[in-house]
């Protein structure tokens, strides 16, 4: 089978996408060939069965020329395709969806959030697959629909005895926003300290820039808090130096909603690190110890007290059973094995 895949950036070294190349490799074992569509093209060294064209945004181009260069390759390119991977970004079903359809492409969605609007209504309708990983998903429900993997590399991401892990080291990941719910973390992490809990917690992401001014109501409530000597944010990072941040903290700390199912969850499982996750599509899944009740700073607060009390040798059998969880359900290869059957045609 020849796969057109569609995504915003392919680049190894993207602080937020930088994860999709290993993507791109995985779905390059299932296919014949792999051609990839992105608006911005960057670093990467991908197997001899992809090529990888761009719409041109490192070089500057309009949204015009963007347009124009997406119609170009949709049709220059149809006979070496048979069907249509779009990840993320409904932009692109709506302007490719109708063309797809007539020339009798299968067209697989990749969107997971659980917000959405008409313009996603009318991707759904135009897609014959949508994937998601979550069961609160804008996009579940649906008769269309198939729940995926997440889709961990769980070969980079595992403990690495080398690195040295800190107790009550806290860390959360990600890109810094509202819908992160950072600000509920840090009053969790006031409720510890003023219970004389000993930790500490680092907050690595950037914000985009219409979230500026949330980011920096962060750090002006890390001080109102008195959390200066326990609290500290740095920049995001590349998707290739995660491995290192999860295996120097024990504790990792995911407050998005259920709609959203961050990889990062799973990442930090791989790792064995111990995770706080609000998202409920987990209930059932691990063990409650690692469940919080969404946007609850005090039920955080006594889960982050109980797993501080943990011995190490309760730490590293915990770590044990969720990367298990993580190898089991939501590795990589199980991913692309299941996204091209479904391009194939077949019924999983």
């Amino acid at each position: 089978m020849k796969l057109l895949i569609i995504t915003q950036v392919v680049d190894r070294n993207d602080h937020v996408l930088g994860f999709f190349h290993r993507w791109i490799e995985e779905f390059a074992k299932q296919c014949e060939a792999v051609t990839v569509i992105c608006l911005r093209e960057g670093e990467h060294r991908l197997p001899g069965n992809v090529r990888v064209l761009s719409l041109g945004k490192e070089r500057g181009r309009s949204r015009i020329s963007y347009v124009a260069s997406f119609y170009t390759h949709l049709f220059r390119e149809r006979k070496n395709y048979d069907a249509v991977f779009v990840h993320m970004n409904q932009e692109y079903v709506l302007l490719g969806g109708l063309p797809w359809r007539l020339m009798g492409k299968k067209i697989l969605f990749w969107r997971n959030h659980h917000a959405g609007s008409p313009a996603t209504r009318l991707a759904m309708a135009l897609s014959n697959v949508l994937l998601c990983t979550s069961r609160y998903s804008f996009t579940a429900g649906t008769s269309k629909t198939a729940l995926m993997p997440v889709g961990i590399d769980t070969d980079a991401f595992k403990r690495d005895p080398s690195v040295a892990r800190t107790q009550n080291a806290i860390l959360s990941l990600g890109r810094i926003a509202p819908v992160k719910k950072i600000d509920r973390m840090l009053e969790a992490f006031r409720a510890l300290r003023s219970e004389g809990v000993e930790f500490t917690a680092d907050i690595y992401g950037d914000p985009l820039p219409a979230d500026a001014s949330y980011a920096a109501s962060l750090k002006e409530s890390t001080q109102a808090y008195g959390l200066e000597s326990r609290v500290r944010f740095f920049a995001g990072v590349q998707n290739a130096e995660a491995p290192r941040l999860y295996n120097a903290h024990d504790i990792f700390i995911n407050a998005s909603s259920s709609g959203m199912y961050d990889k990062t969850i799973f990442e930090a499982m791989a790792c064995e690190s111990l995770v706080l996750v609000s998202n409920r599509n987990l209930e059932g899944e691990i063990d409650p110890r690692f469940l919080f009740r969404e946007g609850d700073p005090a039920n955080l607060a006594g889960k982050l007290k109980r797993l501080s009390a943990l011995s190490g040798e309760e730490r590293r059998a915990c770590g044990m059973l969720l990367r298990t969880y993580a190898v089991e359900r939501h590795g990589l290869r199980q991913l692309a094995e299941r996204v091209c059957a479904l391009a194939a045609g077949k019924k999983l």
